[in-house]
């Protein structure tokens, strides 16, 4: 295990016995940093309501360890795979408003997403160089449009 993702996890660890919850924590290595993976009976609990629970321990970890990470680095959550799943989802969603806005000409406005969702759309569309992505809003309503590039 790499030394940047052996406290997170061990952080992790002690927040799901505190809650007295039934999820193992592995930690791996990973282009964007340190992904933490949790398996186990309760990991349906974090996946349930879109991953909220799950987005909140990633989030809380980050806001913890930020500052220990290399710089660009973060730290991942997930459980059973829910992340790979969603990702593939929002890839398949972004192809999907960018045939969309080019045949209708109309910006496509997504439905409010977490800052991580509107990042995988972003990254998805990036190279498409006559479409640009735009986040509008603030807070959990924050939402995400697709345009034609002016």
């Amino acid at each position: 295990m790499n030394t940047n993702c052996e406290q997170p996890a061990e952080f992790l660890r002690s927040i799901i016995a505190s809650a007295n919850l039934a999820l193992e924590v592995s930690a791996e290595e990973v282009a964007e940093g340190c992904r933490l993976n949790l398996e186990g009976p309760d990991a349906d609990l974090l996946i349930s309501q879109g991953g909220e629970l799950l987005e909140a321990l990633q989030h809380l970890v980050n806001q913890v360890f930020i500052r220990e990470l290399p710089r660009g680095q973060r730290v991942v959550c997930d459980a059973e795979g829910f992340r790979a799943t969603r990702e593939a989802e929002l890839r398949a969603m972004a192809k999907h408003a960018a045939e969309r806005v080019r045949s209708t000409g109309a910006p496509f406005m997504f439905g409010p997403m977490t800052a991580n969702e509107r990042r995988i759309i972003h990254l998805a569309l990036g190279d498409e160089g006559d479409l640009s992505t735009e986040s509008i809003g603030e807070g959990q309503a924050r939402k995400l449009k697709v345009s034609l590039r002016k």
